[in-house]
């Protein structure tokens, strides 16, 4: 079996409990497919019509507020104009789709769809969760 590209825990460490759904922001899959920030957004936006309320969401800015205050202030977060947008499994697929890299990233795409799991989402509490300490 091929290894995956990216180690599990790392991918975990990153998924986030946002509006009762576990996500992972655009700034994250950036980095995990080797993209800018900015052109992954410019992708999902011109294929917007594929990317529903339930494969992608844009934080309000309380919620981007809440997520600084809670990881504190790093480089990440200072230059940004808006606030990221969060991507559940089927934006992150949809994504791995309009980036053109289902082959490349199927690995990780498969430790996403198995951490993102959102059956025991709706058990957990509060608008914004760190998930690294267990699901």
């Amino acid at each position: 079996m091929k290894a995956a590209l990216v180690p599990v825990e790392r991918i975990e460490r990153q998924i986030l409990l946002i509006r009762g759904q576990k996500v992972l922001l655009d700034s994250q899959l950036a980095e995990l497919y080797g993209v800018a920030t900015g052109n992954l957004v410019r992708a999902m936006k011109r294929n917007i019509e594929r990317f529903p309320e339930d494969f992608m969401f844009q934080l309000c800015r309380e919620e981007f507020a809440d997520l600084k205050c809670h990881f504190g202030t790093s480089s990440e977060w200072g230059g940004r104009r808006y606030p990221p947008y969060a991507f559940t499994e089927h934006g992150v697929a949809m994504l791995s789709s309009v980036l053109k890299y289902d082959g490349q990233f199927k690995a990780v795409f498969d430790a996403i769809r198995a951490l993102m799991d959102p059956s025991d989402a709706k058990e957990q509490k509060g608008k914004i969760g760190y998930l690294s300490e267990g699901k």
